[in-house]
């Protein structure tokens, strides 16, 4: 049997976003095209932190491990092999610390493959919170942004924010290791316009400049200035286990079907999950989304959650705030359009 050395793996697998590879499917897809339609070395499937010291690596089938490192480094305490290799680290990492692993495996046949994986180790402390403001237009120096209100108090490291409309790339924002209190509002700013712009990701509220900025809310920043959030789109967290923590469907028409399958798509991975529906409990459609067509091209009113009512995941919970009460990192202004 001809030894296979699949090393080029790493390539393909080193620049994934760091929650990429809690499914694995890239990787895997990476792995076929490089090993055409032998298919005998064994593939690497995802990587997976299942607790603050535990991570597993799954492959196509049993491999034994050749070689494990950590960066940073970390001491491994034990190791069980098979078509899932299970690590034990000798201390806990806390939550969503950032790793990469590079691991060198072989299978009964001889052949070996190499993975770089990038990933966070697992944070069991997510906060309940609801997505609770969006300003969807632009205007400078004011940029869109997604508001975020917690219900508990916990660390946001290793959720992720998508926005379908970028279809290209809707996971956009990743959340580092950030402790967060009940009642506090965070602020992601989708643009960064100048260098007063700073992610406020520990105690102090007031570090960040720019227009916009709270001293009493956490005020994030993406970077660059790509347009990135529109009156028609679906917004959402996800954590490391792709459950949906958040999420709301806008729409600047009320239409019966979406336009676009992506948001067909999402809508339906909303109402699934139980995150977010019709008012008649049903898939959510344009006309059930919340109405954005009063906002036009006002930078001053904002897309905001009604704070007084129990959350029900439909359009129901939301309303357009009036000319100027847009309230970022502050409670929303109940004044409508």
């Amino acid at each position: 049997m001809k030894k296979v050395n699949v090393t080029l793996l790493t390539a393909c697998i080193m620049f994934l976003p760091l929650s990429s590879c809690t499914t694995g499917e890239m990787a895997a897809t990476a792995a076929a095209q490089i090993l055409g339609a032998s298919s005998q070395a064994p593939l690497f499937l995802s990587c997976k932190a299942v607790s603050e010291n535990e991570i597993e690596f799954e492959f196509s089938q049993p491999v034994k491990v050749v070689s494990l490192r950590f960066s940073p480094g970390h001491e491994i305490a034990s190791m069980e092999e098979g078509s899932t290799v299970k690590v034990s680290l000798e201390e806990n990492l806390g939550p969503a610390v950032p790793l990469v692993a590079d691991l060198l495996a072989e299978d009964a046949k001889g052949n070996t493959i190499n993975v770089l994986a990038p990933f966070r180790s697992r944070n069991n402390r997510v906060p309940q919170m609801l997505i609770n403001e969006l300003r969807t237009e632009y205007s400078k120096p004011r940029s869109e942004y997604i508001e975020f209100k917690m219900l508990s108090a916990g660390n946001l490291g290793a959720l992720r924010v998508f926005i379908e409309g970028n279809y290209k790339n809707p996971m956009t924002y990743e959340f580092s290791p950030v402790e967060v209190k009940a009642g506090e509002y965070v602020v992601l700013h989708l643009r960064t316009l100048d260098e007063l712009c700073k992610d406020e990701l520990g105690d102090k509220l007031n570090e960040s400049g720019g227009a916009d900025s709270s001293p009493k809310a956490r005020d994030l920043w993406i970077p660059g200035s790509a347009k990135l959030l529109h009156k028609t789109d679906a917004v959402y967290v996800l954590d490391q286990d792709d459950r949906v923590v958040s999420a709301v469907m806008i729409s600047e028409t009320p239409d019966a079907s979406w336009k676009k399958d992506y948001f067909a798509q999402a809508a339906e991975l909303l109402f699934k999950q139980g995150a977010w529906k019709s008012a008649d409990g049903k898939i959510c459609s344009p006309k059930d989304a919340v109405d954005s067509s009063a906002i036009k091209t006002s930078a001053t009113r904002s897309i905001s959650r009604d704070e007084t009512v129990k959350n029900t995941n439909t359009a129901a919970d939301w309303y357009i705030a009036a000319t100027s009460c847009a309230t970022p990192g502050e409670p929303n202004n109940p004044k409508r359009n």
